[in-house]
């Protein structure tokens, strides 16, 4: 039954969560992860309640980052954009020292370190009660971060690809792990990507990389599409479009649209105006099931997900 099911799905080209979920007994199986959504997620010792949508504020130390407003190097610039962030409402702060954008020059791990390391010192400094992500696909600087400078999430934009060992350092550290999904790397992703279905094929490499992290002991797994990360603008939108799918894996699911190409490409404009489409497609996902929005502007995201939770309360019966 088992099989003739997962093949079912597999020929059908997507997943179908109703049809899904009435095999909820199979969290074993490889195809099969969770019966629904964890409410919490623990980040040392901290319970972050998702049943409120959470904003995640991007902090980019790197001078070639896609988005220019982004791109921060003194340590007054990166304290004052964390308090502001703080400020304006961010749950987490993911700071990340190695631009992932197309074509992006690569950055050699002491690098990366210095930029990391330096970064998440000040913020936890000016900021010690933060939550911070840290934004990296290398193990031993993930490994760094949270056990030495106070971070207490991982942010891996290759989900385990770009290092072996790193699935062994989120085993052994315990902290909530963003398994994000990428086709190719960054010098390479935006050739021609292709696949036979985006959302089934993505759902089915997330399948496998779940069950290997949860055989492991991993508690706490958010997954990411990766928006832009080796998708065309199609791909993009059909993400988009079906992005209540995700939600078939049982996990946290964050999404990253903040003035991704798929939007100022559609205007043909540029990243620096692309905060008005930005907040509509947060909207969107917010209501296909996201859990976590990804933003470079921290204030306009949150008073998205104000806005969504009051519209789900007016779907609340008076008293």
């Amino acid at each position: 039954m088992v099989s003739d099911f997962i093949n079912h799905l597999e020929k059908a080209g997507r997943y179908n969560i109703d049809l899904f979920h009435k095999f909820t007994n199979l969290a074993g199986h490889k195809h099969c992860i969770l019966r629904e959504k964890p409410r919490y997620i623990n980040s040392c010792g901290f319970l972050m309640d998702l049943a409120i949508p959470r904003v995640m504020g991007i902090i980019n130390v790197t001078p070639d980052s896609f988005y220019t407003g982004s791109r921060l190097n003194s340590e007054s610039d990166i304290i004052a954009r964390a308090v502001k962030m703080a400020e304006e409402g961010a749950d987490i702060i993911d700071v990340g020292g190695y631009s992932s954008r197309p074509g992006a020059v690569p950055v050699s791990e002491e690098e990366e370190r210095q930029r990391v390391v330096g970064a998440i010192k000040s913020i936890k400094r000016e900021l010690p009660a933060s939550i911070i992500s840290v934004d990296t696909f290398r193990a031993e600087i993930a490994r760094e971060a949270v056990l030495e400078h106070g971070a207490g999430i991982i942010n891996d934009v290759s989900g385990g690809e770009a290092d072996p060992l790193m699935f062994g350092v989120v085993e052994k550290l315990n902290v909530p792990y963003i398994l994000m999904h990428m086709q190719g790397t960054p010098a390479t992703m935006q050739v021609n990507p292709q696949y036979d279905d985006v959302v089934a094929d993505i759902l089915r490499w997330f399948s496998a990389k779940i069950y290997r992290l949860k055989s492991a002991g991993v508690k706490d797994i958010i997954i990411d599409p990766g928006f832009g990360f080796g998708k065309t603008k199609q791909h993009n939108f059909e993400m988009l479009r079906r992005f209540g799918e995700f939600s078939v894996a049982g996990l946290p699911v964050m999404a990253g649209l903040s003035r991704k190409s798929m939007i100022w490409r559609t205007f043909g404009t540029s990243a620096d105006e692309a905060l008005n489409g930005t907040t509509a497609l947060n909207m969107l996902a917010l209501l296909k099931g996201a859990d976590i929005l990804r933003v470079h502007d921290v204030k306009e995201a949150v008073e998205t997900v104000i806005l969504f939770r009051e519209m789900g309360r007016a779907q609340e019966p008076s008293e």
